[in-house]
């Protein structure tokens, strides 16, 4: 690998680290919130369809290319695809994707994730532990956004603090490096989170049943809520491809994050196993840990009706408004809720570096310079974008980077990828290469899910969006007239942010070029 790369001190250094990417804070947010609004049991069986089909196939394409990638010297997309088509001169420029989606995710995701620090010394000191009505957590929640001026805050001053707390945490833990940094963090943080998982859950499950007006309102029932299936729900468009979507947001395919990660692997590293390991520790977080501790405390509290109308208000309405709500009447509910934020914290940041590590190791090996550089030009760099998610968060920008940066390019990056790896690479010479060093075999069915039945799904999904929501979202028929205007500069930023990086993949290969004529 070129001297100025990092290595991983274990393979299990890297397991940790791609489980912390994936486990954020969808696992804890989105996955409840997407789960209680499509009806609990009847959103599990797309969402397990979605796995199998579309998240693990693409789980082990992602580690296979990066590791692939990392061998001819390549740490992100750009590189890993034209070292799978070198005689595509434009198949680098479709690779730019891969390091603009997490920039972009990385510009508002570190402003969420510094709420839940806040909360967690919030819950720690009681600031809102008098309030009993979800209409004063949301005016609580909206006044430390900034997005109004009530009792509980008079303006953005202290949400700023944490951001630029959380940002500099951020790139501290960065600046360190693979080892040093990222592999450390994710180490010791993965436990803690699995420790105040655990203990979370301990108590909703030992909830019974505290309302004595609603008996049904119980944790059994709580419970079943989520794993009582609805067969009905599959006839539904819409609830499939919102499973699909929580896949991409809850394994980290699709963004870059992953090809990244194990182009740092050795070429007989396993990765069908270790894949599968980080995998399988993110859906035990999201699924048994998140499930069980926000949807069953939540139908327990406010029941099965609400609980769903909470959920549709709003992703963040579940883990800010309703969760201390729920905690508050507990016993040490200062302590459990800030296990609940610092879990959500750890779970952020975990992600957050991730997501920094594309941009990062794009300018350490195709501009030959040192990790400290890199890392403190992007800093600075993403400390600037990072302003318009904060300011005019109540005027759609946040919402806009999600869907771009989050959404719609995780499914077209995720649709290349699979089109590149086993019809250009070949799925006979991709096969062969998942399973160099593999400690297991795949099952030879997912030869034929790889080859044709996940780009299938991809381009379904991408075909049922066009046709359902193309339009209204390029002409903002659903924005308000107030914030077009804000919508339409996000769109032009991202738009150069987008052209910046395919200028800067142009000059690295000409760069190549020149250095291959001296030699």
């Amino acid at each position: 690998m070129a001297k100025v790369r990092d290595s991983w001190g274990t393979r299990l250094g890297i397991i940790m680290a791609v489980a912390g990417s994936a486990i954020g804070l969808g696992n804890f947010l989105r996955f409840p919130a997407k789960a209680a609004s499509n009806g609990g049991g009847a959103f599990m069986i797309p969402y397990f369809v979605s796995l199998f089909l579309l998240g693990i196939p693409l789980m082990w394409i992602e580690w296979t290319l990066g590791r692939y990638g990392g061998g001819f010297e390549h740490g992100t997309a750009p590189g890993i695809f034209h070292s799978l088509w070198r005689k595509n001169r434009f198949i680098k420029y479709f690779g730019v994707i891969g390091i603009f989606g997490p920039l972009v995710i990385f510009i508002y995701y570190t402003y969420i994730e510094c709420w839940t620090l806040a909360y967690s010394f919030f819950a720690l000191f009681g600031k809102y532990h008098s309030i009993t009505s979800q209409t004063g957590m949301q005016s609580f929640l909206r006044g430390f956004q900034g997005l109004e001026h009530n009792a509980y805050f008079q303006g953005i001053g202290i949400a700023y603090l944490f951001f630029v707390i959380t940002f500099i945490v951020n790139i501290w833990v960065i600046y360190f490096g693979i080892r040093g940094g990222i592999e450390k963090l994710c180490k010791w943080a993965l436990g803690i989170l699995f420790v105040f998982g655990f203990l979370l859950m301990a108590r909703v499950l030992t909830l019974g049943a505290p309302n004595a007006l609603n008996p049904g309102w119980n944790v059994t029932n709580g419970m079943g809520f989520l794993w009582n299936p609805d067969f009905s729900a599959l006839k539904s468009a819409k609830v499939w491809l919102e499973a699909a979507g929580q896949i991409f947001f809850t394994l980290s395919v699709g963004i870059g994050v992953i090809l990244t990660y194990a182009s740092y692997l050795k070429k007989g590293n396993d990765v069908v196993l270790s894949g599968l390991t980080a995998s399988a520790m993110n859906e035990f977080a999201e699924v048994i840990i998140g499930g069980s501790v926000v949807i069953t405390a939540a139908f327990v509290f406010f029941g099965p009706t609400q609980i769903g109308d909470i959920a549709r208000s709003g992703v963040f309405n579940l883990g800010f408004v309703t969760m201390p709500l729920v905690l508050n009447q507990m016993p040490l509910s200062g302590l459990l809720g800030f296990f609940w934020f610092f879990l959500l914290f750890l779970a952020g940041i975990t992600s957050s570096i991730s997501l920094a590590q594309p941009a990062i190791a794009f300018l350490e090996d195709e501009f030959d310079i040192s990790r400290k550089k890199a890392v403190t030009l992007f800093g600075i760099v993403s400390f600037l974008l990072c302003q318009p998610a904060i300011f005019f968060l109540g005027r759609g920008v946040v919402d806009e980077l999600d869907f771009w940066g989050g959404t719609f390019f995780l499914v077209i990056f995720a649709t290349i990828e699979t089109i590149l790896f086993a019809w250009v690479f070949g799925m006979e010479k991709a096969w062969d290469e998942i399973h160099r060093g593999a400690d297991m075999r795949v099952p030879k069915i997912y030869k034929f899910i790889i080859k044709y039945i996940t780009p299938l799904f991809l381009f379904i999904i991408l075909g049922m969006w066009f046709t359902q929501e193309w339009l209204p979202i390029i002409f903002m028929r659903n924005v308000p007239a107030a914030n077009q205007p804000f919508i339409l500069a996000t769109r032009i930023g991202l738009l150069a942010v987008f052209l910046t990086l395919a200028v800067l993949v142009k000059i690295a290969w000409e760069n190549k070029g020149r250095q291959v004529q001296k030699v």
